[in-house]
């Protein structure tokens, strides 16, 4: 679980190495060099290819859980203030129970629901703002980022692939990349003629650890753990985002803010939790003949 954790906890930095690394106005862009490299490199380490199925398998999950996602993402990202974004972004976990209830046949359990709503209340108390303007297609594309995530995050428990990890994670990858790179074509232009250093670094940082690393340890966490556990460690990303902003950027928290980062952890922590199970009923005894009517074998024949 804390491996798992450890993927939104990164892709919650995402923010900052935008901002301060990377070449403004340039998102698609930074999603494309963030998956299609990694991608390829993690397919140079396996040297393996998809086989039968999982070639579209692949380009399925790619395309949701990497590529529509962060195309839906950044669309979002450019027509609505962050918080609203965050804020519609965190009814995932509730669309991961479910999907997961439809297609994977889970109960969905009271907790869970709980543990949903308690975590979109402090997300929004961590990063709404009260003069927070809401656009149409800016809410659309947030809400539709959340359906194919949380429909990518079910499939890849649905569908489990023989290849080792981090040659499936190349895959998806290298299909969301490759799903992006025409857009970012038509949207942003040719990508810019030089590149400073710290540019580079921003780039680095992504592809290797915000994409390599995490897309490996966050489709682990899938196979190992439930979706809906999963699902709620992403109310980690706004968290650690907000927690950056202060500690780098010098922004300040308010007490709402801080209310909403423990309802955050709560619906996280509570997300985890299991109902024990019932102790079996022990054996009533088998109540034994009286002697009298034990027969030997030499008086059963």
């Amino acid at each position: 679980m804390l491996l798992t954790a450890s993927a939104p906890a990164v892709w919650g930095s995402t923010y900052l190495v935008t901002t301060e690394l990377l070449p403004p106005d340039r998102p698609l862009l930074a999603a494309v060099l963030r998956a299609l490299p990694a991608g390829i490199l993690l397919l140079l380490l396996t040297r393996r290819l998809p086989k039968g199925s999982w070639w579209w398998k692949s380009f399925v999950l790619g395309a949701l859980n990497i590529g529509i996602f962060l195309a839906l993402l950044f669309v979002a990202a450019y027509r609505l203030p962050g918080g609203v974004a965050a804020t519609v972004g965190s009814v995932q976990p509730l669309l991961v129970a479910g999907l997961s209830a439809a297609l994977l046949g889970q109960r969905l359990a009271l907790r869970t629901l709980l543990a949903a709503v308690i975590g979109i209340t402090g997300v929004a108390l961590l990063v709404l703002r009260a003069d927070a303007r809401l656009d149409a297609v800016g809410v659309a594309a947030a809400l539709g980022g959340a359906v194919v995530m949380a429909t990518g995050v079910v499939l890849s428990k649905r569908w489990t692939s023989p290849a080792p990890l981090l040659a499936t994670t190349g895959w998806q990858l290298v299909a969301g990349g490759l799903l992006l790179v025409p857009v970012a074509l038509f949207v942003e232009g040719p990508p810019p003629s030089s590149l400073t250093g710290e540019n580079l670094i921003g780039f680095g940082y992504l592809t290797l650890i915000g994409a390599a690393l995490s897309y490996a340890l966050w489709f682990r966490g899938i196979k190992a753990l439930s979706p809906t556990e999963v699902t709620f460690l992403g109310l980690l990303s706004p968290l650690v985002a907000t927690l950056l902003g202060w500690i780098v950027l010098g922004q300040q928290l308010t007490a709402l803010q801080l209310l909403g980062a423990l309802l955050a952890l709560a619906a996280v922590a509570l997300a985890q939790l299991r109902p024990r199970r019932k102790a079996a009923a022990p054996l009533a005894p088998v109540p034994l003949a009286p002697e009298s009517q034990v027969r030997t074998p030499t008086q059963a024949n």
